[in-house]
């Protein structure tokens, strides 16, 4: 499409561009395409659509390609339909996926299935504008009949299929692309993005709270900005507050990338890909459009979309609604003694926590034993780590993770990537079970706990969003954060972020799942103790 920067005057009529008038000489301001972000789970924010849309607008953002994988992991078809309903009351343009892979694997409890009806069911749905993340890289691989299923049913809409395939190369990647795959945002590194573009994906940059790949694969932008999108996956309340695709953006024109074609990987391609109904600055388009002051400082002055001005110099001029509240949540309180771990081996197997990564490793300990049961260590900062089954009554499942670095207390979330069980890291059995019991009093949420001091961000929708306006959960949120700092987690960024990824089985190299300890590289169970 045509790429030029002039003086003009937009012709606004019917909350679409009637005309664009060439003008000798213009104000300084810069008006351009407003910023789409490629690949997000709205839910990550613990903000519904509408409160969502409240902030992002703010920085520039008029639309989203938002996989409702997270709600749907809790509530099925319904949590699908919850997003879409609220989405109603909001000016940002959601495009919602349909979830592929509802539980992510068969080694974890989730509140829902969607099977391939339900899949087929949503496709059809104006709303639902393509086959969300096919996580179950290996089902694609192998052919597994009802993934496949789900992937014709995309097809048969003329719907794009999104992908999630980190690390994957070669034959089995050339497999996962001829099946029907676009996109994906896991790559692990510059060369396999590379070999993603050869073999015809689209790579979706990814700045987000807990996975930043932004700085390695910028590079891409000069030779391959036709193939490439931006997108933040998962961004927290917090870092929400301070900035969205707009920080993407700032920082490639920072580097000295084209700013049209930063304007195409921000805006353009992630329209054309998903066909959204999102104006792109032409005559007849939505007038979706922001203005800013300058290429260097990019400060979002306006953001407009369907012709109203809906955020105006980081205010936004939508107001706050409560929404309605949802919710499945069916755990019973915990004793302490349910997060024992009685010594059956010499050395243990432990997730090793990555700052900013939520690719983790693996790790060999040997544990600290007391009256015959492993125990915390927080001198050497391995930790207890559980996860308990939120929709129904079971055990804990109980490992060990180092590099959270706490010193005392424990911290919990419910939010707890992909089924949304209850992870919980403690230095012992006792802060463990206070923390969790804390969060299922609640039917949701994060805390902290340390002493007598306990801090909660309660999250009633679904157990992983809040029914507060933007600035109180951001200000809930960083509450949290230096609280598990202040207990000693200084060496995450983002310890409640990273916290949220320990469970989730899709992303090497091990993880915990309510059922035990798992290997994301063989994709099958492991024991705590090394045998």
């Amino acid at each position: 499409m045509h790429s030029e920067i002039y003086p003009g005057t937009l012709v606004i009529s019917e909350g679409r561009i009637a005309d664009i008038i060439r003008e000798e000489t213009g104000d300084g301001m810069y008006i351009m395409p407003g910023l789409v972000d490629a690949h997000v789970h709205i839910e990550s924010s613990m903000l519904p659509p509408a409160e969502f849309s409240r902030i992002a607008t703010v920085h520039g953002t008029v639309a989203t390609v938002s996989d409702p994988h997270e709600i749907a992991n809790v509530l099925g078809i319904e949590g699908v339909r919850y997003m879409i309903e609220d989405a109603r009351r909001a000016p940002v343009k959601f495009c919602f996926g349909a979830p592929s892979c509802v539980p992510a694997t068969p080694f974890e409890t989730s509140g829902a299935t969607l099977d391939a009806e339900e899949i087929d069911v949503l496709l059809k749905a104006q709303e639902v504008g393509y086959l969300a993340e096919v996580m179950n890289f290996p089902g694609v691989i192998q052919g597994d009949t009802e993934l496949m299923e789900k992937i014709r049913s995309a097809a048969a809409c003329s719907k794009p299929v999104d992908g999630h395939a980190p690390g994957l190369r070669g034959d089995d990647l050339a497999r996962y692309v001829s099946a029907g795959i676009s996109t994906n945002h896991e790559c692990l590194s510059y060369d396999e993005a590379l070999e993603d573009i050869e073999k015809g994906m689209k790579v979706q940059i990814r700045k987000g709270s807990a996975a930043d790949i932004f700085d390695e694969f910028l590079p891409l932008l000069d030779r391959h900005y036709e193939s490439c999108m931006f997108c933040s996956d998962d961004k927290h309340p917090d870092d929400l507050l301070n900035g969205h695709i707009n920080e993407m953006v700032k920082g490639a024109l920072a580097c000295g990338v084209d700013v049209m074609k930063v304007l195409k990987v921000a805006s353009v391609n992630p329209v054309l890909h998903y066909n959204l109904a999102v104006g792109l600055l032409r005559i007849g388009d939505p007038a979706d459009f922001i203005r800013v002051d300058n290429l260097a400082d990019f400060n979002i002055l306006e953001t407009c979309v369907d012709g109203r001005i809906v955020a105006r110099k980081g205010v936004s001029l939508i107001p706050h609604e409560a929404p309605r509240i949802i919710n499945n949540f069916h755990a019973n309180p915990k004793e302490a003694v349910s997060f024992a771990v009685p010594c059956n081996g010499e050395m243990v197997n432990v997730i090793g926590a990555v700052d900013g990564s939520l690719v983790t490793d693996k790790l060999v300990a040997a544990p600290k034993v007391i009256d015959g049961h492993v125990v915390s260590d927080p001198e050497r900062d391995i930790l207890k780590l559980a996860v308990v089954n939120r929709y129904s009554e079971a055990m804990p499942a109980v490992g060990f993770v180092r590099g959270f670095g706490l010193r005392t207390g424990a911290i919990v979330s419910s939010v707890a990537h992909d089924s949304h069980n209850i992870v919980s890291i403690g230095v012992s059995d006792q802060d463990i079970s206070r923390a969790v019991n804390l969060v299922i009093a609640n039917g949701g949420g994060m805390a902290a706990v340390s002493g007598n001091r306990e801090v909660l961000l309660p999250l009633p929708i679904a157990g992983i969003m809040s029914d507060k306006d933007y600035v109180s959960v951001a200000n809930g949120y960083t509450r949290l954060d230096r609280m598990a700092k202040a207990m000693g987690s200084t060496r995450l960024r983002a310890p409640f972020m990273t916290l949220s990824f320990m469970a989730l089985l899709v992303i090497p190299r091990m993880k915990m799942s309510d059922r035990g300890l798992f290997d994301a590289e063989s994709f099958s169970a492991m024991d705590i103790f090394c045998r």
